[in-house]
């Protein structure tokens, strides 16, 4: 296959990119367009990348946006580098939060970070793709070159930022290792001569302003952001977010990741197409023509998109079989073959068996589902949670719409 030409190159980076404010987002796109003839004309690569701190050990679909991206630039003939933020990550990105991060032991940051590459080549080409970690750079600096790197910037800049002038205006406390941050993802930049960092439209400010500052100071031609939107979680607003629990892990079971995409809300269909797809620009325009005149149901739309997440991740067997075990279960309310077996002893009551069987996190939260509705047994929601459950025909204990367990009475 060919490569496309810039225009269509240009289409393809620009999805789902977001500025908040039409201005910047046509300048950025005027200086990828540039750099993108000019590195045609130079015959070389674009060197594209993004970082990620290691707050946490496992990733979800929100950390893959990004990711997303870089593997277009990949698939463009691009240069990729995947940066595990080793050293950012003992400050905290304050970017997105209104509150102090908490520092993380050197320990948990690298065994954390042992694991972000290798989920990530789920996305990215292995072959294809440099790792480094910024404290091959960061951890040399010296105090002198902080002083000098920190003259590029006014402390009014870092607390007119939203999310520090909110926790000024409460009076909370702002501490100064905090700005340390984007001078750090700055010189993250000019340490990799990047032509393009892709982020969140959170890290505008790092990138646009920290990085962009930084280069020149230095010497060097600026970086391009391609900032992309923020993913909502499965509840369709917020965030996703592993804290929250509306987020959906990249290491799921394919028949989860794929019932937990089917429950993300209508109205957030159309960014998850747009910052987690495979799907090409024309494509994902046709298929929101087609939702909006109705030639396309809302409910084949999810599943379209459901099939290629897990397809992603999973492959095309697997996004096949998970597909099928959804149509079963819950359009043709049939019950999955392959549910998990569970001995159970007289006299068990109901919310004490859906603790046991780790169906619910507490007695509290079991007798929450069940006062719902949102529990069967034998097919026929329950309302009692002290109830003893009857085990007489080895009934079906169904919690929510993707657990079953069968229940036999224990010898």
């Amino acid at each position: 296959m060919s490569k496309p030409g810039i225009d269509e190159q240009l289409a393809i980076l620009m999805q789902g990119t977001e500025y908040g404010d039409p201005a910047l987002k046509q300048a950025m796109a005027a200086e990828l367009r540039e750099r993108l003839i000019l590195a045609e004309k130079e015959q070389r690569p674009l060197r594209v990348y993004a970082g990620y701190d290691p707050t946490s050990s496992d990733l979800h679909l929100g950390h893959t946006v990004t990711m997303r991206k870089l593997r277009q630039f990949q698939e463009l003939g691009h240069s990729v580098v995947f940066l595990i933020g080793d050293y950012t990550a003992r400050v905290g990105d304050p970017s997105d939060k209104n509150t102090l991060r908490p520092q993380l032991l050197e320990e948990k940051i690298n065994a954390n970070a042992r694991t972000y590459a290798e989920q990530a080549f789920r996305i990215l080409d292995r072959e294809k793709t440099e790792v480094h970690h910024n404290s091959e750079w960061l951890s040399k600096l010296s105090f002198a070159e902080l002083i000098r790197l920190g003259s590029n910037f006014t402390v009014q800049q870092f607390t007119t930022r939203e999310n520090f002038r909110l926790r000024w205006d409460k009076g909370e406390a702002i501490y100064l290792h905090e700005f340390f941050y984007s001078i750090m993802q700055g010189y993250d930049a000019y340490a990799l001569r990047a032509d393009v960092q892709v982020g969140g439209t959170e890290q505008l400010f790092n990138i646009l302003t920290s990085g962009r500052k930084i280069m020149e100071f230095y010497g060097v031609r600026p970086n391009i952001g391609v900032l992309l939107g923020i993913l909502p979680g499965t509840d369709g607003v917020v965030r996703m977010s592993k804290s929250l629990g509306n987020h959906i892990p990249i290491m799921a079971e394919p028949g989860d990741m794929y019932g937990k995409v089917m429950s993300v809300p209508d109205t957030a269909m159309a960014l998850y197409y747009r910052l987690l797809t495979r799907f090409t620009p024309d494509q994902i325009a046709a298929t929101e023509r087609d939702l909006q005149s109705g030639a396309l149901h809302p409910r084949d739309g999810k599943m379209r998109l459901a099939r290629e997440i897990v397809e992603i991740y999973h492959g095309t067997d697997a996004a096949a079989a998970a597909e099928e075990q959804f149509r079963q279960v819950f359009q043709k309310s049939e019950l999955p073959d392959d549910m998990p077996v569970a001995q159970v002893s007289d006299g068990k009551r109901l919310a004490d068996l859906m603790v046991e069987l780790e169906l619910a996190k507490s007695k509290t939260d079991a007798r929450r589902l069940i006062e719902q509705g949102g529990v069967r047994l034998g097919g026929e929601t329950v309302n009692d949670p002290n109830g003893v459950v009857p085990l007489a025909g080895d009934p079906v204990l169904q919690v929510g719409k993707r657990k079953f367990v069968r229940l036999k009475k224990a010898v």
